[in-house]
């Protein structure tokens, strides 16, 4: 019951410390792990979202479960763009699984971190704990890696890793869906009866893959949406399903209004209704969370 109260604890103090944070009390990395009432502050591993997991897996080559072997504090001469209150440490690792990756990695790692200092300006010792680690292997440099962002070095759980791996494998799946970039078109239409209308939103892929959202109103009935990964519109196309790679794809990457340039409507009755249905979709899509990442 204490494990579950302060995990409870935990979840309402990140709201309180985020809605500061929204209104600017407290910095972004002030309010990530700030401690408050005596209890220990989440770790980067606890607060990552699933839009921060599936950032990290995809900018990353090898992801990895290392035990930390030995740790050396590089000298703050030799460590450009160390942050304040951070010290950067050179790690020596034993791998002890290659969750993702084409490249062999060996049983001995390299690489460097920086961490926070603790109340006596050191930082934590870390031999002998397990890590989640996000990287890219170093070019010429056998057993060297380096970490693909400020927290690409998460404290390993089985959970965290039963969060991950559904990440890699549809990140690798035949039907991966494509990298959305944009929105090219959008064009909404009335039908013959009031209230009844379609709105047809085309994206824009990395790859140029064909996407599209489709939205439909019918008079008494609420209004349903869905998307198209192929170049068949299919009107009975549902929505994705929360944490998903096919949400993530479409909730971190439009644009929170339908850019004007990209309604080919005419009518500024149909204009709005195209502008309404886009709403309609980035409302239901919900917020991007990040708490760990950011957007290079």
């Amino acid at each position: 019951m204490a494990i579950i109260n302060r995990k409870l604890t935990n979840v309402f103090k990140c709201l309180i410390i985020a809605n500061l944070a929204a209104v600017g009390l407290l910095s972004p990395s002030a309010s990530a792990f700030a401690q408050t009432d005596g209890f220990p502050p989440l770790t980067p591993a606890e607060m990552a979202t699933y839009a921060d997991l599936a950032t990290l897996a995809e900018r990353s080559d090898l992801v990895i479960r290392a035990e930390i072997r030995r740790q050396t504090v590089v000298r703050p001469e030799r460590a450009p763009g160390l942050a304040p209150g951070f010290a950067r440490l050179y790690i020596e690792a034993r791998t002890q699984a290659l969750l993702s990756g084409s490249n062999a990695v060996g049983e001995s790692l390299a690489y460097l971190v920086d961490v926070p200092l603790n109340d006596r300006g050191r930082p934590e010792r870390l031999k002998d704990r397990v890590m989640l680690l996000f990287a890219d292997a170093v070019p010429g440099r056998r057993g060297s890696i380096q970490l693909t962002g400020k927290y690409a070095q998460l404290d390993y759980s089985p959970a965290l890793e039963a969060r991950v791996r559904p990440i890699l494998s549809a990140l690798v799946a035949r039907d991966a869906p494509p990298v959305v970039t944009g929105i090219r078109d959008a064009l909404a239409v009335t039908g013959t009866l009031t209230g009844e209308s379609e709105t047809q939103i085309f994206l824009e892929t990395q790859d140029q893959s064909p996407v599209s959202l489709t939205v439909l109103r019918r008079p008494g009935q609420p209004a349903v949406w869905g998307v198209s990964w192929g170049e068949i519109i299919d009107s009975s196309a549902r929505s994705p399903q929360p944490r998903t790679l096919q949400w993530y794809r479409l909730a971190c990457a439009l644009p929170e209004r339908l850019p004007s340039s990209a309604n080919l409507a005419r009518e500024p009755a149909t204009r709005r209704l195209a502008d309404r249905d886009y709403a309609f979709v980035v409302q239901q899509l919900g917020q991007c969370e990040r708490q760990i990442t950011e957007v290079f």
